[in-house]
């Protein structure tokens, strides 16, 4: 699929991540945008900003995102024209992750909310603020999108993404015995063939590789 690639990295992540995709996609245009918000009203205006910058050189805008960055992707660019989604290791439904986490931390909604901020016990800092945000603008996503998870991944459930697949319309691949975080020669070589044949697909006109 001819175009430009916008990729948007996850938690720790940086923009030359997207090196990666120019090797795989030579025909291609890549940005890896070096975001610095923290929270999903900061970067959905640094990713709105890129967007509109690359959609005045280039009709066809492809979304490339690793785990917390298909969020941000999601929460930034519903409603926009976007060629392809292709979503590693996703996180596809924030509110259920940040309320999992009270449950793991042994805290309460109430707590949250007199406290504002919470500092868990591994290490997760969970805003009051950020949860209702989420809640209050909900993700309505429809653009073409593949994803790829790891079996093992413990950050979004198989029964989170089964239940976003059916509601978009997006392509599920699972890596056996992957987990959240790909990152082995071999994990990134399924992840390289996965991409080639997701953009190949939809080359073909094809939903399904």
């Amino acid at each position: 699929m001819d175009g430009t690639i916008l990729y948007i990295h996850g938690r720790g992540g940086s923009a030359g991540e997207a090196a990666r995709y120019r090797a795989l996609c030579p025909g291609n245009r890549v940005l890896g945008l070096d975001y610095h918000g923290t929270t999903p009203w900061e970067t959905r205006e640094e990713i709105l900003a890129a967007y509109d910058g690359l959609r005045r050189r280039d009709r066809d805008i492809i979304v490339a995102a690793n785990s917390i960055g298909a969020y941000f992707a999601m929460n930034a660019l519903q409603g926009k024209e976007i060629s392809r989604a292709l979503f590693v290791s996703p996180i596809l439904d924030m509110e259920e992750l940040i309320c999992a986490l009270l449950r793991r931390s042994g805290l309460s909604e109430a707590a949250l909310a007199e406290k504002r901020e919470i500092e868990t016990p591994f290490g997760e800092t969970l805003s009051w603020d950020y949860l209702c945000y989420v809640r209050a603008h909900p993700i309505v996503w429809t653009a073409p999108t593949c994803i790829l998870r790891g079996e093992r991944d413990d950050m979004t459930s198989r029964g989170t993404v089964q239940a976003f697949a059916e509601r978009h319309g997006a392509e599920v691949t699972v890596l056996p015995g992957g987990e959240h975080w790909f990152h082995t020669e071999e994990q990134m070589a399924f992840h390289d063939a996965w991409v080639r044949r997701c953009l190949a697909a939809a080359d073909d006109g094809r939903g399904t590789f």
